[in-house]
C-alpha cells in the first residue's frame, strides 16, 4: 500500500487545519491588505511592486501568507520564494520562479530576502523591471532597501514601500483572544510585548497555560531565549551585544552614551546600532523597540546580574552628571532619561508615562497667563487656593510653569517650584507655613540654605494623577532638587488623598506631620532634608535598589536618623572641642561632628577628616605657618601653649595669632565641605 497516496483524505490534510488556525489568529494589517487587494484588482492607483520591512517576529511572513491566499482566492499564479532556501544568484532566484516569470498573473511573494540582500542592485535594476503588466510582485525583509532605489523617480507610481510595525492594543488583544489566552493577563502580556506578533504567540502559548493573575504574570526565561535569537538576529560579537544591552538599558543611546561605557568603539557600534531593524532613530537619539528592550533587560539581569549592575552603574553614572551639567532648556529631557532607569523600581512606572510627555509642552509663564493659571488652579482647588496662587505670581512669576497642549494649543496644566530663603508667605499660604514650621522644628535653616514647595500641580483633565503634564511636573521638580544649590528641604505638596504616599515614601520624599487645610481641602507634604542626604547619596541610594531590589526607604530612613544639621555657630564650637579632644578618643566620640554630613560621606573617623583637612591647608596662601601651629598644638600634644609657642621657636603672641587664623581657615574648609561636600 502507497503511504504517501496522492489524493487528499476525506477529512482533509493536517496542512488544511493548520491554514484555517493561521486564518483565525491572523488580525489588523488592514491598509496593507487593502493596497494588496487593490493591486489584485487593478485599480486604479493601484501599485505592482510592494516592498515590506521590519524586524524578526513583526509578522512579515504572516502578512505574505495571507496575501498568497486572497491572490489564489483571486485566481492568480502565486510563487513564493524564501531566501532562505533560494540560491541568492540571479539565476537561482529566476530559476526559482520557473515558467511564471512571463505570466502576466504572477503573484510573486519574496520572505526572508535579507538572507540573499547582496540581489538588491539586480533586483532593482533588472528583475523587477522585466515582469509582465499585470503582475504584482512583494518583498519582505529584515532591513529597509538603499535610499537610492526608493528615490528613483520611475518607481514613484509602481512602489509601496512599507515599514510594519507592532500591531495596534486592539488588534494584540484580539490576537490573545483568538489563541484562547485569559483576559486577566491580557494587559500583561501588552506591556511585554509591545505587540510583536512573534512575542505574542510565544508569551501567549506559555500564558494560556498558567494560572497566574495578571498581576503576577511575568515572561518565564523559556519565552525570553526563544525570543532574543529570532528578533535580534545574529549579533557579530561581544561589544555589539553590549551595546545592545546599553541601548535596552537607557530611554535614548546617543554616540556620547556609548563612548562612555563602550570607549573607543563607540563610533562603529553606535553606526552599526542605527542601521538593525528594531532600532528606531528619533532626534534624541536611537531607542530599540519594547520588547527588544524588554527581553534584553530580563536576559542579562538572568544570565549575569553582576554585569546587569556594572551596565547600570556606568549608565547611571552618565545621565547623572549629565543633569547637573545641562543647561536649564535640557532639565526635563536630562531628568526623563535619568528617571527612566528607575522604572522597574517600585511605582516608578506606574507614575511617570514617558510616552505621553509629547502631549504637552513645559513653557515659562508668562504675565498674560494669569487669568488661565488662576482659573485652572480655581477649578481644581477652589477660590482660597487660587487667591493664594495669586499672591505667589506677585512675589515670584519666575517660579511657575504652564503645560500647553500640543495637540489643541490650549494651557491645561500649570505648577510652581517655589524657592524661600525666609519665612516669607506663611501668613498667606498655610501649606507654606507648615512648611517652614518642618525646617525650624528639624535643624532650622542655616544662614545661605534655602527650602523648595512644589506647589499648585494641576491639570485641567487629570488633577494630580498620572499625566503628561504630571510626569513633566516631577522631572522639573527632581531636576531643581538635585541640582539645587545649598538647599536644605524640599516639599512635594498633593492632595491629601493618600494617592501619593506609596510612591513618594518609596523615594524617601517622607510625609510630614502637619496636614494644611486651603479652603475645602487638606493637603499632606512630603519632605526630603538634603543636608541629612544630599543629593548624591539620593541618587546612589535610588540607583542601588534598583539592581538589588530592596527597598529605598529603610537604608535610607536609618541613615537620615543619624545625621545631625548643626547652625554655623553650633559647627564651629563643635570644630574647636574636636580639636582639643584629638588625643582623648572618648571625648571626640561623644562631639556632634561624628554625626554629620562632613563625617558620614568622608568615609573617615573624624580625627582622620581633621587630620587631612589640616595638611590641606598647606596648600593655602600662609598655610604652612597655620598648619604648623595646628599640628603642634592638637596632633603633637604640647601640654600648654606657651611650650608650644617654644617648640615652634616663635613668640608666644605670634604663635597665638596662627593659631586663631588657622582655627578659623580650618573652620571655613570644613563648613564648605558640611555645605557642598569633599572635593
Amino acid at each position: 500500500m502507497d503511504p504517501h497516496p496522492a489524493t487528499r483524505p476525506p477529512g482533509g490534510a493536517i496542512a488544511d487545519t493548520m491554514t484555517r488556525s493561521r486564518d483565525r489568529a491572523f488580525v489588523g494589517r488592514a491598509t496593507e491588505l487593502a493596497r494588496f487587494r487593490a493591486a489584485l484588482d487593478g485599480a486604479a492607483g493601484a501599485r505592482s511592486v510592494h516592498y515590506l520591512h521590519g524586524p524578526g517576529g513583526i509578522g512579515k511572513s504572516a502578512l505574505l501568507r495571507r496575501f498568497a491566499r486572497d491572490a489564489r482566492a483571486a485566481g492568480r499564479t502565486v510563487v513564493e520564494v524564501d531566501g532562505r532556501t533560494v540560491d541568492p544568484t540571479p539565476e537561482g532566484f529566476q530559476e526559482a520562479i520557473g515558467a511564471a516569470l512571463t505570466d502576466p498573473a504572477l503573484v510573486l511573494l519574496v520572505d526572508t530576502f535579507e538572507r540573499c540582500q547582496g540581489l538588491e542592485g539586480w533586483l532593482w535594476e533588472r528583475f523587477l523591471p522585466q515582469l509582465p503588466a499585470g503582475a504584482i510582485a512583494v518583498v519582505a525583509g529584515r532591513t529597509a532597501p538603499e535610499p537610492y532605489w526608493t528615490a528613483d523617480p520611475g518607481w514613484a507610481g509602481l512602489l509601496w514601500l512599507t515599514s510594519l510595525r507592532n500591531l495596534t492594543p486592539d488588534d494584540a488583544t484580539d490576537f490573545l483572544r483568538t489563541l484562547g489566552v485569559p483576559a486577566g493577563v491580557h494587559r500583561a502580556l501588552l506591556a511585554f510585548t509591545g505587540g510583536n506578533p512573534l512575542a505574542l504567540a510565544l508569551a501567549a502559548a506559555v500564558a494560556a497555560q498558567d494560572d497566574a493573575g495578571a498581576s503576577s504574570w511575568e515572561p518565564r526565561q523559556d519565552v525570553i531565549a526563544g525570543l532574543l535569537p529570532r528578533l535580534i538576529g545574529e549579533v557579530p560579537g561581544p561589544a555589539h551585544r553590549r551595546a545592545l544591552e546599553v541601548c535596552a538599558h537607557a530611554y535614548v543611546t546617543t554616540e556620547s552614551l556609548l563612548r562612555a561605557v563602550m570607549g573607543p568603539a563607540a563610533a562603529e557600534l553606535f553606526g552599526w546600532l542605527r542601521v538593525q531593524p528594531f532600532i528606531e532613530a528619533t532626534s534624541a537619539g536611537l531607542f530599540p523597540h519594547d520588547v527588544i528592550r524588554e527581553a534584553l533587560e530580563r536576559d542579562l539581569r538572568w544570565r549575569d546580574h553582576q554585569e546587569f549592575a556594572e551596565l547600570h552603574r556606568q549608565v547611571h553614572q552618565y545621565f547623572a552628571e549629565q543633569l547637573r551639567a545641562v543647561p536649564e532648556a535640557r532639565l526635563l529631557p536630562a531628568t526623563g532619561a535619568l528617571i527612566y532607569l528607575y522604572r522597574s523600581d517600585g511605582l516608578m512606572s506606574q507614575f511617570n508615562t514617558w510616552s505621553e510627555t509629547g502631549l504637552v509642552e513645559d513653557l515659562p509663564f508668562r504675565p498674560e497667563q494669569r487669568g488661565r493659571v488662576l482659573e485652572l488652579v480655581a477649578a481644581a482647588e477652589g477660590e482660597r487656593s487660587a487667591a493664594i496662587a495669586a499672591y505667589w505670581l506677585d512675589q515670584q512669576p519666575g517660579a511657575f510653569r504652564v503645560y500647553r497642549s500640543t495637540q489643541t494649543g490650549d494651557l491645561v496644566a500649570c505648577s510652581a517650584w517655589l524657592r524661600l530663603t525666609g519665612p516669607e508667605g506663611g501668613e498667606v499660604d498655610p501649606v507654606v507655613a507648615a512648611a517652614w514650621h518642618h525646617g525650624r522644628a528639624n535643624g532650622g535653616v542655616r544662614a545661605g540654605e534655602h527650602i523648595a514647595v512644589a506647589r499648585f500641580s494641576v491639570s485641567a483633565t487629570a488633577y494630580q494623577r498620572p499625566s503628561a503634564a504630571m510626569t513633566l511636573t516631577q522631572w522639573r521638580a527632581t531636576g531643581e532638587m538635585v541640582r539645587a544649590d545649598r538647599l536644605a528641604f524640599s516639599h512635594i505638596v498633593m492632595r491629601d488623598d493618600g494617592y501619593w504616599n506609596d510612591h513618594l515614601r518609596d523615594i524617601n520624599m517622607l510625609p510630614i506631620d502637619a496636614a494644611p487645610t486651603v479652603g475645602d481641602h487638606r493637603y499632606a507634604l512630603f519632605c526630603h532634608d538634603w543636608r541629612a542626604q544630599p543629593a548624591d547619596a539620593w541618587l546612589r541610594e535610588k540607583s542601588t535598589s534598583v539592581v538589588s531590589g530592596a527597598p529605598m526607604t529603610a537604608a535610607v530612613s536609618a541613615h537620615r536618623g543619624e545625621l545631625v544639621v548643626l547652625s554655623r555657630p553650633e559647627f564651629d564650637a563643635a570644630v574647636r572641642d574636636a580639636l582639643r579632644s584629638l588625643r582623648h578618643p572618648r571625648a571626640l566620640a561623644g562631639n556632634p561632628l561624628n554625626r554629620s554630613r562632613l563625617v558620614a560621606e568622608s568615609g573617615q573617623t573624624l580625627a582622620e577628616v581633621l587630620s587631612g583637612a589640616m595638611t590641606a591647608l598647606r596648600e593655602e596662601r600662609g598655610g604652612e605657618k597655620r598648619h604648623r601651629a595646628l599640628t603642634v598644638t592638637y596632633l603633637k600634644g604640647s601640654p600648654t601653649q606657651e611650650a608650644a609657642a617654644a617648640r615652634l621657636g616663635l613668640p608666644f603672641s605670634t604663635y597665638r595669632r596662627h593659631l586663631a587664623s588657622g582655627t578659623e581657615q580650618l573652620g571655613d574648609l570644613l563648613w564648605h565641605r558640611e555645605l557642598h561636600g569633599a572635593p
